[in-house]
């Protein structure tokens, strides 16, 4: 963690134990927009300064707002400032830089927030951008914000790496969905059941010889012959033999040209993706392996190189976490019950699902996967369901605990420059 990171955090867990009630903050709450933001300047204490700012989304808007937040503060008598915004889409990251790379200190309050607290401000639920930015405002004065990470470069672009991994990963799906439950299921639905993945044979047939007649027009050596690997053996030429006898009894609709160009299309989108896919995925790997962290990471069972690369992204600097309840807690894995009155003891808690579900998911897969093929997990696995067996959902619920651990010997082993010791593992 560089000097700046480390004086941020500390003037950021400074401010959150003196705002309440200060004489010295100026506090500029912002509705962040696209083009324009609104901005609403208030002190600690309750007090409006100005409201219905309005900020271009420019250099000569960004100028504006401080050479605003100068005057106030020479007017009042100031000596710090805070900058509360919301974090909408990406277009708070332009000014939070901008204002974090002047020395300003930046924090952020939750959408979840700005919701619950917008009927508060004057016992009206209406919404609108000055209402917004005075709400932002009114949060931070209470101290009800959160630090605003603003990390290097690298991590700003393995984080952006891995979200477009994401995006593509679902058009990935949903092509592979439409050729099977449209084209497939359409004109040639006895294929179905050897469609278990998108692999280059069932795309090949899907491209080419999706009407079953122009399967029937070949005999079977010539159909398997098109469209066998080398790496293919006997079962996949049974699988053929099976497709080819399929098409003779075909019962799927006709097709006419618009079907064969659509599966032309589909394939060679799906295709391209994939191309696509495969490129990040191994840009995210050359980019992860820049940080030390990233090999200690690996060393974690259960830990390849995604769940490492989406680990590390996630947590960025360690050392901004003051305890592993707040860890925990970015993930979502923290514990929480509806409990009230006579009904407080028959509440089972759950996890709040309130943080990062990327790395919530990952870290469940981990989990599988070292409670099934690790040794040190498996024995931790089985001393948690010892007893338990026949709980509903009880292997679940152990699988996520196991899920908890491993993020919180990943945040250990970041901030302590250790490789795993299976003595982290709890007797």
């Amino acid at each position: 963690m560089n000097e700046k990171q480390n004086s941020r955090i500390d003037e950021f867990r400074q401010f959150k134990r003196q705002i309440r009630g200060s004489k010295q903050h100026l506090i500029v709450g912002l509705d962040i927009a696209k083009r324009k933001h609104h901005a609403f300047f208030g002190d600690a204490n309750g007090r409006t300064l100005l409201k219905g700012l309005i900020v271009e989304n420019n250099a000569e808007g960004l100028r504006h707002l401080l050479s605003q937040v100068r005057f106030y503060m020479n007017r009042e008598g100031f000596n710090q400032v805070v900058f509360g915004v919301e974090p909408t889409s990406v277009y708070h990251k332009p000014l939070a830089e901008h204002l974090i790379e002047k020395g300003y200190l930046v924090v952020y309050a939750t959408n979840e927030a700005i919701k619950k607290n917008r009927s508060l401000l004057n016992g009206r639920w209406d919404k609108n951008d000055t209402k917004d930015s005075a709400n932002v405002a009114d949060l931070v004065s209470q101290g009800k914000c959160h630090y605003y990470d603003l990390p290097e470069i690298r991590l700003r672009d393995m984080r952006s790496l891995l979200l477009l991994r994401k995006r593509l990963k679902k058009q990935l799906h949903s092509c592979q969905i439409r050729i099977r439950n449209n084209l497939v299921a359409q004109y040639f639905p006895e294929l179905d059941r050897f469609w278990k993945s998108a692999g280059s044979g069932n795309l090949a047939i899907a491209k080419s010889f999706l009407d079953p007649a122009s399967i029937r027009r070949m005999s079977c050596e010539e159909f398997i012959a098109k469209l066998k690997t080398c790496r293919g053996g006997l079962r996949q030429e049974r699988r053929l033999r099976d497709i080819w006898e399929a098409a003779e009894h075909c019962i799927g609709c006709r097709p006419g040209p618009a079907m064969q160009m659509e599966a032309e299309l589909l394939v060679d989108t799906l295709q391209s993706l994939q191309a696509q896919l495969e490129r990040i995925e191994q840009a995210i790997e050359e980019l992860a392996r820049g940080f030390e962290e990233y090999g200690y990471l690996k060393s974690i069972p259960g830990f390849g190189p995604y769940i490492s690369a989406v680990t590390l992204a996630a947590i960025g600097d360690p050392h901004r976490f003051e305890n592993r309840a707040q860890l925990i807690r970015l993930a979502g894995f923290d514990l929480s019950a509806n409990r009230s009155g006579e009904k407080s003891n028959a509440a089972v808690p759950l996890i709040s699902k309130k943080g990062k579900a990327d790395l919530r998911y990952a870290l469940y897969q981990a989990a599988l996967v070292a409670s099934s093929l690790t040794s040190q997990f498996q024995d931790y696995y089985s001393r948690l369901l010892e007893g338990r067996q026949r709980e509903k959902g009880i292997r679940t619920k152990m699988l996520v605990k196991i899920a908890t651990k491993m993020l919180v010997i990943a945040w250990t082993l970041m901030k302590r420059k250790e490789s795993f010791d299976p003595a982290y593992m709890p007797a």
